[in-house]
Protein backbone atom coordinates (compact mmCIF):
# COMPACT_ATOMS: atom_id res chain seq x y z
CA UNK A 1 0.00 0.00 0.00
CA UNK A 2 2.92 2.38 0.85
CA UNK A 3 4.58 1.94 -2.15
CA UNK A 4 1.31 2.57 -4.48
CA UNK A 5 1.22 5.78 -2.66
CA UNK A 6 4.46 6.40 -3.41
CA UNK A 7 4.28 5.65 -6.78
CA UNK A 8 1.21 7.53 -7.05
CA UNK A 9 2.90 10.47 -5.36
CA UNK A 10 5.97 10.32 -7.44
CA UNK A 11 3.52 10.71 -10.36
CA UNK A 12 1.85 13.73 -9.07
CA UNK A 13 5.48 15.58 -8.86
CA UNK A 14 6.86 14.49 -11.98
CA UNK A 15 2.99 15.96 -13.35
CA UNK A 16 3.57 19.30 -11.28
CA UNK A 17 7.31 19.94 -12.30
CA UNK A 18 6.19 19.25 -15.80
CA UNK A 19 3.23 21.11 -15.59
CA UNK A 20 5.42 24.48 -13.92
CA UNK A 21 8.14 23.82 -16.62
CA UNK A 22 5.98 24.10 -19.66
CA UNK A 23 5.22 27.42 -20.98
CA UNK A 24 2.12 28.32 -23.23
CA UNK A 25 2.18 29.83 -26.46
CA UNK A 26 1.89 33.66 -25.74
CA UNK A 27 4.68 33.08 -23.07
CA UNK A 28 6.78 31.93 -26.09
CA UNK A 29 6.10 34.52 -28.23
CA UNK A 30 6.58 36.85 -25.55
CA UNK A 31 10.50 35.23 -24.78
CA UNK A 32 11.25 35.78 -28.39
CA UNK A 33 9.55 39.21 -29.19
CA UNK A 34 12.43 41.38 -30.35
CA UNK A 35 12.03 45.01 -28.14
CA UNK A 36 14.89 46.63 -30.09
CA UNK A 37 17.32 46.23 -32.59
CA UNK A 38 21.05 47.87 -32.25
CA UNK A 39 20.73 50.91 -34.73
CA UNK A 40 17.20 50.37 -35.84
CA UNK A 41 15.56 53.78 -37.09
CA UNK A 42 13.33 54.75 -34.68
CA UNK A 43 9.02 54.90 -35.23
CA UNK A 44 9.32 50.86 -36.13
CA UNK A 45 5.56 49.80 -36.93
CA UNK A 46 5.90 46.40 -36.77
CA UNK A 47 6.51 43.19 -34.37
CA UNK A 48 9.19 41.02 -34.90
CA UNK A 49 10.52 37.93 -33.06
CA UNK A 50 13.56 35.63 -33.62
CA UNK A 51 14.71 32.53 -31.36
CA UNK A 52 15.50 28.76 -32.28
CA UNK A 53 12.92 26.07 -32.96
CA UNK A 54 14.26 22.14 -31.85
CA UNK A 55 13.53 19.75 -34.71
CA UNK A 56 15.88 17.23 -33.23
CA UNK A 57 16.12 16.82 -29.52
CA UNK A 58 18.30 13.87 -29.50
CA UNK A 59 21.10 15.45 -31.54
CA UNK A 60 20.37 18.95 -30.25
CA UNK A 61 19.34 20.62 -33.50
CA UNK A 62 17.73 23.63 -33.30
CA UNK A 63 17.03 26.03 -36.24
CA UNK A 64 17.03 29.87 -36.13
CA UNK A 65 14.13 32.17 -37.03
CA UNK A 66 13.81 35.40 -37.41
CA UNK A 67 9.87 36.79 -38.29
CA UNK A 68 8.93 40.29 -39.21
CA UNK A 69 5.30 41.15 -39.34
CA UNK A 70 3.53 43.27 -41.65
CA UNK A 71 2.98 47.01 -39.82
CA UNK A 72 0.14 47.13 -37.84
CA UNK A 73 -1.34 49.80 -39.91
CA UNK A 74 -1.58 47.06 -42.61
CA UNK A 75 -3.20 44.47 -40.32
CA UNK A 76 -1.05 41.66 -40.25
CA UNK A 77 -3.57 39.69 -38.74
CA UNK A 78 -5.43 39.40 -42.46
CA UNK A 79 -1.70 39.28 -44.21
CA UNK A 80 -0.30 35.80 -45.41
CA UNK A 81 2.29 34.14 -44.23
CA UNK A 82 5.54 33.22 -46.69
CA UNK A 83 8.61 31.10 -45.27
CA UNK A 84 11.80 32.26 -47.08
CA UNK A 85 14.76 30.47 -47.35
CA UNK A 86 17.99 30.58 -48.97
CA UNK A 87 20.32 28.51 -50.90
CA UNK A 88 24.16 27.53 -51.24
CA UNK A 89 23.85 24.40 -49.70
CA UNK A 90 25.12 26.28 -46.56
CA UNK A 91 23.53 29.73 -46.73
CA UNK A 92 22.04 32.16 -44.40
CA UNK A 93 18.68 33.73 -45.05
CA UNK A 94 19.38 36.26 -42.23
CA UNK A 95 22.28 37.24 -44.44
CA UNK A 96 21.14 37.85 -47.45
CA UNK A 97 16.88 37.10 -47.41
CA UNK A 98 16.96 39.70 -44.71
CA UNK A 99 19.56 41.90 -44.56
CA UNK A 100 20.31 42.58 -48.33
CA UNK A 101 16.99 41.22 -50.18
CA UNK A 102 13.24 40.98 -49.15
CA UNK A 103 14.11 41.97 -45.27
CA UNK A 104 12.99 45.61 -43.51
CA UNK A 105 16.14 46.79 -42.94
CA UNK A 106 19.53 47.20 -44.51
CA UNK A 107 22.73 47.51 -43.03
CA UNK A 108 24.73 51.07 -43.09
CA UNK A 109 28.66 50.72 -44.06
CA UNK A 110 29.51 51.65 -40.97
CA UNK A 111 27.88 47.55 -39.87
CA UNK A 112 26.62 49.18 -36.70
CA UNK A 113 23.29 51.15 -37.80
CA UNK A 114 20.04 49.92 -39.78
CA UNK A 115 17.67 51.64 -42.57
CA UNK A 116 14.57 50.98 -43.41
CA UNK A 117 13.70 49.33 -46.75
CA UNK A 118 10.76 50.64 -48.11
CA UNK A 119 10.48 48.10 -50.81
CA UNK A 120 10.36 45.29 -47.82
CA UNK A 121 8.33 41.98 -48.50
CA UNK A 122 6.37 42.46 -45.18
CA UNK A 123 4.83 45.76 -46.57
CA UNK A 124 2.64 42.56 -47.85
CA UNK A 125 3.01 39.71 -45.96
CA UNK A 126 4.28 38.22 -42.85
CA UNK A 127 7.94 37.35 -43.55
CA UNK A 128 9.64 34.31 -41.52
CA UNK A 129 13.20 34.03 -42.20
CA UNK A 130 14.67 30.28 -41.63
CA UNK A 131 18.17 29.49 -41.22
CA UNK A 132 18.52 26.19 -42.45
CA UNK A 133 20.03 23.69 -42.23
CA UNK A 134 21.81 23.33 -38.84
CA UNK A 135 25.53 24.82 -39.12
CA UNK A 136 24.54 27.92 -40.97
CA UNK A 137 24.20 31.11 -39.59
CA UNK A 138 22.75 30.75 -35.94
CA UNK A 139 21.44 27.21 -36.23
CA UNK A 140 23.10 25.00 -34.60
CA UNK A 141 23.22 21.25 -34.11
CA UNK A 142 25.21 19.65 -30.73
CA UNK A 143 26.08 16.34 -33.07
CA UNK A 144 28.80 17.93 -34.45
CA UNK A 145 28.50 15.33 -37.79
CA UNK A 146 25.70 16.85 -38.52
CA UNK A 147 27.47 19.72 -40.38
CA UNK A 148 29.32 16.97 -42.37
CA UNK A 149 26.28 14.67 -43.72
CA UNK A 150 23.79 17.52 -44.04
CA UNK A 151 21.83 17.24 -47.78
CA UNK A 152 18.59 17.75 -49.60
CA UNK A 153 16.85 15.11 -47.57
CA UNK A 154 17.02 15.90 -44.13
CA UNK A 155 16.98 19.60 -44.91
CA UNK A 156 13.63 19.20 -45.96
CA UNK A 157 12.48 16.81 -43.04
CA UNK A 158 14.20 19.46 -40.21
CA UNK A 159 12.04 22.49 -42.13
CA UNK A 160 9.28 20.56 -42.23
CA UNK A 161 9.57 19.75 -38.14
CA UNK A 162 10.61 23.24 -37.78
CA UNK A 163 6.96 24.72 -39.67
CA UNK A 164 5.43 22.27 -37.31
CA UNK A 165 6.58 23.03 -34.03
CA UNK A 166 6.63 26.98 -34.97
CA UNK A 167 2.79 26.75 -35.49
CA UNK A 168 2.38 25.52 -32.01
CA UNK A 169 4.05 28.28 -30.81
CA UNK A 170 2.60 30.65 -33.14
CA UNK A 171 -1.11 29.15 -33.26
CA UNK A 172 -2.79 32.55 -34.76
CA UNK A 173 -0.81 31.88 -37.92
CA UNK A 174 -2.56 28.15 -38.26
CA UNK A 175 -4.95 28.02 -41.42
CA UNK A 176 -3.52 31.33 -42.31
CA UNK A 177 -2.58 31.37 -46.45
CA UNK A 178 1.21 29.99 -46.48
CA UNK A 179 3.58 30.41 -48.94
CA UNK A 180 7.21 29.26 -49.44
CA UNK A 181 9.68 31.30 -51.13
CA UNK A 182 13.62 31.13 -51.98
CA UNK A 183 16.19 31.35 -54.50
CA UNK A 184 19.47 30.12 -56.32
CA UNK A 185 19.75 26.36 -54.30
CA UNK A 186 16.78 26.89 -52.33
CA UNK A 187 15.63 26.16 -56.04
CA UNK A 188 15.26 22.72 -53.97
CA UNK A 189 14.56 23.44 -50.84
CA UNK A 190 11.54 25.21 -51.65
CA UNK A 191 9.98 22.04 -53.75
CA UNK A 192 10.85 19.55 -51.48
CA UNK A 193 10.05 21.07 -48.44
CA UNK A 194 6.30 21.71 -50.34
CA UNK A 195 6.05 18.16 -51.70
CA UNK A 196 6.19 17.72 -47.64
CA UNK A 197 4.03 19.89 -46.58
CA UNK A 198 1.19 18.92 -49.60
CA UNK A 199 1.66 14.70 -48.76
CA UNK A 200 1.48 15.37 -45.38
CA UNK A 201 -1.74 17.93 -45.70
CA UNK A 202 -3.10 14.66 -47.47
CA UNK A 203 -6.07 13.55 -46.04
CA UNK A 204 -6.60 16.16 -43.27
CA UNK A 205 -10.20 18.16 -43.44
CA UNK A 206 -8.65 21.40 -42.12
CA UNK A 207 -5.04 21.21 -42.38
CA UNK A 208 -2.99 23.62 -40.05
CA UNK A 209 -0.46 24.69 -42.55
CA UNK A 210 -2.77 26.25 -45.01
CA UNK A 211 -0.84 25.96 -48.40
CA UNK A 212 -1.16 27.69 -51.23
CA UNK A 213 2.07 27.67 -53.29
CA UNK A 214 6.01 28.38 -53.94
CA UNK A 215 8.00 31.21 -55.72
CA UNK A 216 11.89 30.70 -56.63
CA UNK A 217 14.24 33.12 -58.45
CA UNK A 218 17.30 31.85 -60.65
CA UNK A 219 16.49 28.27 -58.88
CA UNK A 220 18.44 25.27 -59.28
CA UNK A 221 15.96 22.92 -60.76
CA UNK A 222 17.30 20.26 -63.07
CA UNK A 223 21.31 19.49 -63.42
CA UNK A 224 21.26 19.04 -66.75
CA UNK A 225 19.24 21.74 -68.13
CA UNK A 226 20.95 23.72 -65.86
CA UNK A 227 24.38 22.84 -67.14
CA UNK A 228 23.29 23.21 -70.74
CA UNK A 229 21.41 26.70 -70.19
CA UNK A 230 24.35 27.70 -68.00
CA UNK A 231 27.28 26.68 -70.78
CA UNK A 232 24.85 28.57 -73.16
CA UNK A 233 24.63 31.76 -71.70
CA UNK A 234 28.34 32.17 -70.90
CA UNK A 235 29.19 31.30 -74.29
CA UNK A 236 26.28 33.63 -76.06
CA UNK A 237 27.75 36.45 -73.88
CA UNK A 238 31.15 36.21 -75.27
CA UNK A 239 32.43 34.88 -71.58
CA UNK A 240 34.19 32.14 -72.33
CA UNK A 241 35.55 30.60 -75.90
CA UNK A 242 34.17 28.65 -78.73
CA UNK A 243 36.47 25.41 -77.50
CA UNK A 244 35.96 25.54 -73.91
CA UNK A 245 31.87 25.77 -74.61
CA UNK A 246 32.35 22.39 -76.70
CA UNK A 247 34.72 20.95 -73.82
CA UNK A 248 31.84 21.66 -70.92
CA UNK A 249 28.65 20.37 -73.22
CA UNK A 250 30.94 17.55 -73.06
CA UNK A 251 32.28 16.93 -69.97
CA UNK A 252 29.94 17.72 -67.94
CA UNK A 253 26.81 16.22 -69.81
CA UNK A 254 24.49 14.30 -67.42
CA UNK A 255 26.39 14.96 -64.49
CA UNK A 256 25.99 15.93 -60.99
CA UNK A 257 26.00 19.73 -60.34
CA UNK A 258 26.97 18.84 -56.35
CA UNK A 259 29.44 15.87 -57.63
CA UNK A 260 31.00 16.51 -60.72
CA UNK A 261 33.46 14.32 -62.36
CA UNK A 262 36.73 15.30 -62.78
CA UNK A 263 36.78 16.44 -66.46
CA UNK A 264 34.09 18.43 -65.61
CA UNK A 265 35.91 20.12 -62.42
CA UNK A 266 39.19 21.17 -65.32
CA UNK A 267 36.38 22.66 -67.77
CA UNK A 268 35.11 24.70 -64.88
CA UNK A 269 38.87 25.67 -63.83
CA UNK A 270 39.08 26.97 -67.28
CA UNK A 271 36.27 28.39 -67.76
CA UNK A 272 36.82 30.37 -64.60
CA UNK A 273 40.16 31.97 -65.76
CA UNK A 274 38.56 32.83 -69.23
CA UNK A 275 35.69 34.58 -67.58
CA UNK A 276 38.01 36.73 -65.49
CA UNK A 277 37.35 38.77 -62.23
CA UNK A 278 33.67 39.53 -63.32
CA UNK A 279 30.41 39.82 -61.00
CA UNK A 280 28.94 36.17 -62.30
CA UNK A 281 25.88 36.79 -60.30
CA UNK A 282 25.53 40.37 -62.00
CA UNK A 283 27.63 39.88 -64.99
CA UNK A 284 27.21 43.74 -65.84
CA UNK A 285 28.01 45.00 -62.39
CA UNK A 286 31.11 46.37 -61.10
CA UNK A 287 32.55 44.02 -58.46
CA UNK A 288 32.99 46.05 -54.79
CA UNK A 289 36.37 47.52 -55.33
CA UNK A 290 36.95 46.66 -51.42
CA UNK A 291 36.04 43.48 -51.80
CA UNK A 292 37.96 40.24 -51.54
CA UNK A 293 39.06 38.57 -55.37
CA UNK A 294 35.17 37.09 -56.14
CA UNK A 295 36.40 33.92 -57.53
CA UNK A 296 37.53 33.35 -53.87
CA UNK A 297 34.22 33.35 -52.70
CA UNK A 298 32.70 30.56 -54.94
CA UNK A 299 33.02 27.08 -53.41
CA UNK A 300 34.23 24.48 -55.07
CA UNK A 301 33.44 24.58 -59.18
CA UNK A 302 29.75 24.38 -59.32
CA UNK A 303 28.08 27.08 -61.59
CA UNK A 304 25.37 28.01 -58.88
CA UNK A 305 27.85 28.10 -55.26
CA UNK A 306 26.50 30.86 -53.06
CA UNK A 307 27.66 34.35 -52.96
CA UNK A 308 26.13 38.05 -52.02
CA UNK A 309 24.70 39.81 -55.28
CA UNK A 310 27.04 42.89 -53.63
CA UNK A 311 29.53 41.78 -51.97
CA UNK A 312 30.21 45.13 -49.66
CA UNK A 313 26.54 44.95 -48.78
CA UNK A 314 27.74 40.98 -47.13
CA UNK A 315 30.57 42.80 -45.50
CA UNK A 316 28.03 44.68 -43.50
CA UNK A 317 26.36 41.99 -42.68
CA UNK A 318 29.13 40.14 -41.42
CA UNK A 319 30.12 43.02 -39.19
CA UNK A 320 26.99 43.53 -37.61
CA UNK A 321 25.31 39.75 -37.03
CA UNK A 322 28.85 39.78 -35.18
CA UNK A 323 28.32 41.99 -32.33
CA UNK A 324 27.08 40.81 -28.94
CA UNK A 325 24.88 43.27 -28.37
CA UNK A 326 23.07 42.55 -32.10
CA UNK A 327 23.12 38.29 -31.34
CA UNK A 328 21.82 39.35 -27.91
CA UNK A 329 18.46 41.22 -29.18
CA UNK A 330 17.96 38.37 -31.29
CA UNK A 331 18.13 35.74 -29.18
CA UNK A 332 21.02 34.25 -31.23
CA UNK A 333 23.78 32.50 -30.16
CA UNK A 334 23.00 31.25 -27.04
CA UNK A 335 25.57 28.79 -26.79
CA UNK A 336 28.20 31.45 -27.16
CA UNK A 337 30.07 29.61 -29.83
CA UNK A 338 33.19 30.40 -29.89
CA UNK A 339 33.82 30.78 -34.46
CA UNK A 340 32.37 34.09 -35.93
CA UNK A 341 29.29 34.07 -37.08
CA UNK A 342 29.30 33.41 -41.23
CA UNK A 343 27.32 34.76 -44.47
CA UNK A 344 27.64 30.36 -45.38
CA UNK A 345 28.99 27.72 -43.71
CA UNK A 346 32.10 25.74 -46.01
CA UNK A 347 31.32 22.96 -44.23
CA UNK A 348 27.92 22.43 -44.54
CA UNK A 349 28.47 23.36 -48.37
CA UNK A 350 31.51 21.54 -49.17
CA UNK A 351 30.02 18.46 -46.97
CA UNK A 352 26.82 18.23 -48.86
CA UNK A 353 25.58 14.71 -48.84
CA UNK A 354 22.33 13.99 -50.96
CA UNK A 355 21.45 16.44 -54.00
CA UNK A 356 19.17 14.98 -56.52
CA UNK A 357 19.64 15.31 -60.55
CA UNK A 358 16.15 17.16 -60.71
CA UNK A 359 13.50 18.91 -59.24
CA UNK A 360 10.77 18.88 -61.97
CA UNK A 361 8.63 14.88 -61.00
CA UNK A 362 8.21 17.31 -57.95
CA UNK A 363 6.97 20.35 -59.81
CA UNK A 364 4.84 17.66 -62.04
CA UNK A 365 3.48 16.61 -58.68
CA UNK A 366 2.11 19.99 -57.66
CA UNK A 367 1.37 21.44 -60.46
CA UNK A 368 -1.50 18.33 -61.15
CA UNK A 369 -2.70 19.70 -57.12
CA UNK A 370 -3.30 22.65 -58.66
CA UNK A 371 -1.28 24.68 -56.52
CA UNK A 372 -0.08 28.09 -56.93
CA UNK A 373 3.72 28.49 -58.46
CA UNK A 374 5.89 31.00 -59.33
CA UNK A 375 9.00 31.14 -61.06
CA UNK A 376 11.27 34.46 -61.88
CA UNK A 377 14.49 34.99 -63.32
CA UNK A 378 17.13 37.90 -63.58
CA UNK A 379 18.25 37.86 -66.96
CA UNK A 380 21.57 39.31 -66.36
CA UNK A 381 22.81 36.18 -64.03
CA UNK A 382 25.73 34.03 -64.99
CA UNK A 383 25.40 31.81 -61.96
CA UNK A 384 21.54 29.91 -63.06
CA UNK A 385 20.85 31.98 -65.83
CA UNK A 386 17.36 32.46 -67.95
CA UNK A 387 18.67 30.35 -70.59
CA UNK A 388 18.66 27.60 -68.07
CA UNK A 389 15.45 27.81 -65.83
CA UNK A 390 14.04 28.08 -69.48
CA UNK A 391 15.01 25.07 -70.93
CA UNK A 392 13.74 23.24 -67.62
CA UNK A 393 10.57 24.91 -67.85
CA UNK A 394 10.17 24.10 -71.61
CA UNK A 395 11.11 20.27 -70.64
CA UNK A 396 7.60 20.20 -67.97
CA UNK A 397 5.98 20.28 -70.99
CA UNK A 398 3.17 22.60 -70.16
CA UNK A 399 0.41 23.94 -71.90
CA UNK A 400 0.76 27.55 -72.62
CA UNK A 401 -2.27 29.96 -71.59
CA UNK A 402 -0.38 33.34 -72.30
CA UNK A 403 2.50 33.70 -74.96
CA UNK A 404 5.16 35.33 -73.96
CA UNK A 405 4.61 39.49 -73.65
CA UNK A 406 6.59 42.24 -72.01
CA UNK A 407 5.20 44.09 -68.47
CA UNK A 408 5.87 47.15 -67.46
CA UNK A 409 7.21 49.22 -64.77
CA UNK A 410 6.17 52.92 -65.06
CA UNK A 411 5.85 52.86 -68.56
CA UNK A 412 9.17 51.34 -69.41
CA UNK A 413 9.13 47.18 -70.03
CA UNK A 414 11.02 45.70 -66.84
CA UNK A 415 10.82 42.19 -68.45
CA UNK A 416 8.77 39.27 -69.57
CA UNK A 417 6.32 37.00 -69.21
CA UNK A 418 4.79 33.60 -70.00
CA UNK A 419 1.48 31.79 -68.60
CA UNK A 420 1.51 27.92 -68.37
CA UNK A 421 -1.00 25.97 -67.15
CA UNK A 422 0.16 25.57 -63.16
CA UNK A 423 3.26 28.07 -63.92
CA UNK A 424 3.85 31.51 -64.30
CA UNK A 425 7.39 32.13 -65.40
CA UNK A 426 8.55 36.22 -65.31
CA UNK A 427 11.93 37.42 -66.24
CA UNK A 428 13.19 40.66 -64.77
CA UNK A 429 15.27 42.77 -67.12
CA UNK A 430 18.81 43.99 -66.02
CA UNK A 431 18.57 41.61 -62.46
CA UNK A 432 21.09 39.09 -61.67
CA UNK A 433 21.20 36.24 -59.36
CA UNK A 434 19.41 37.83 -56.35
CA UNK A 435 16.80 39.32 -58.72
CA UNK A 436 14.66 40.55 -55.73
CA UNK A 437 16.82 43.02 -55.25
CA UNK A 438 15.42 44.29 -58.06
CA UNK A 439 12.19 43.16 -57.98
CA UNK A 440 11.14 43.76 -54.64
CA UNK A 441 11.33 47.02 -55.69
CA UNK A 442 8.09 46.61 -58.06
CA UNK A 443 5.01 46.14 -55.47
CA UNK A 444 4.24 42.82 -57.27
CA UNK A 445 3.76 40.24 -54.74
CA UNK A 446 2.25 37.14 -56.26
CA UNK A 447 0.21 36.42 -53.34
CA UNK A 448 -0.49 39.69 -52.68
CA UNK A 449 -1.86 40.17 -56.47
CA UNK A 450 -3.71 36.87 -55.72
CA UNK A 451 -5.68 38.23 -53.16
CA UNK A 452 -6.28 41.48 -54.80
CA UNK A 453 -7.14 39.72 -57.98
CA UNK A 454 -9.78 37.47 -55.82
CA UNK A 455 -11.06 40.57 -54.12
CA UNK A 456 -11.38 42.56 -56.93
CA UNK A 457 -12.73 40.19 -59.70
CA UNK A 458 -13.28 36.49 -58.54
CA UNK A 459 -16.39 37.49 -57.19
CA UNK A 460 -17.37 39.57 -60.05
CA UNK A 461 -19.02 39.06 -63.07
CA UNK A 462 -17.54 41.57 -65.18
CA UNK A 463 -15.56 39.11 -66.96
CA UNK A 464 -15.06 35.49 -67.33
CA UNK A 465 -11.79 35.41 -69.07
CA UNK A 466 -8.44 36.88 -70.09
CA UNK A 467 -8.50 39.42 -72.67
CA UNK A 468 -7.30 43.05 -73.63
CA UNK A 469 -9.69 44.41 -71.51
CA UNK A 470 -8.67 42.74 -68.50
CA UNK A 471 -5.06 43.45 -69.41
CA UNK A 472 -6.20 47.31 -69.41
CA UNK A 473 -7.73 47.84 -66.59
CA UNK A 474 -5.17 45.78 -64.75
CA UNK A 475 -2.70 48.22 -65.53
CA UNK A 476 -4.47 50.89 -64.20
CA UNK A 477 -3.48 49.65 -60.63
CA UNK A 478 -1.21 47.56 -60.58
CA UNK A 479 2.50 48.12 -61.66
CA UNK A 480 4.11 46.04 -63.57
CA UNK A 481 1.40 44.75 -65.54
CA UNK A 482 1.50 41.19 -64.85
CA UNK A 483 -2.08 41.05 -63.61
CA UNK A 484 -2.71 38.29 -66.82
CA UNK A 485 -0.62 36.23 -64.75
CA UNK A 486 -2.22 36.47 -61.69
CA UNK A 487 -5.55 36.46 -63.12
CA UNK A 488 -5.27 33.53 -64.53
CA UNK A 489 -3.82 31.53 -61.58
CA UNK A 490 -6.75 33.08 -59.42
CA UNK A 491 -9.81 32.77 -61.00
CA UNK A 492 -8.40 29.23 -61.80
CA UNK A 493 -8.61 28.99 -57.75
CA UNK A 494 -11.50 30.80 -57.00
CA UNK A 495 -14.18 29.12 -55.07
CA UNK A 496 -17.12 27.98 -57.28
Amino acid sequence: MGSSLLRVLGFVFLLLGYCSSSTSPLQDQERDKITELPGQPTNVGFAQYSGYVTVDQQAGRALFYWLTEAPASRRPESRPLVLWLNGGPGCSSVAYGAAEEIGPFRIHPDGKTLFFNPYAWNNLANILFLESPAGVGFSYSNTSSDLYTAGDQRTAEDAYTFIVNWFERFPQYKHRDFYIAGESYAGHYVPQLSQLVYQRNKGLQNPSINFKGFLVGNAVTDDYHDYVGTFEYWWIHGLISDATYRTLRVACDFGSSQHPSVACIKAFDVADKEQGSIDPYSIFTRPCSSAISLRRNLRGHYPWMPRAYDPCTERYSIIYFNRPEVQKALHANLTAISYPWKTCSDIVGDYWADSPLSMLPIYEELIAAGLRIWVFSGDTDAVVPLTATRYSIDALKLPTVMNWYPWYDHGKVGGWSQVYKGLTFVTVRGAGHEVIVVFLKIPTLPFENALVWERRFCLSTLFTGINSRVRERAQNWLSPALAPAFAYQTLNACPS
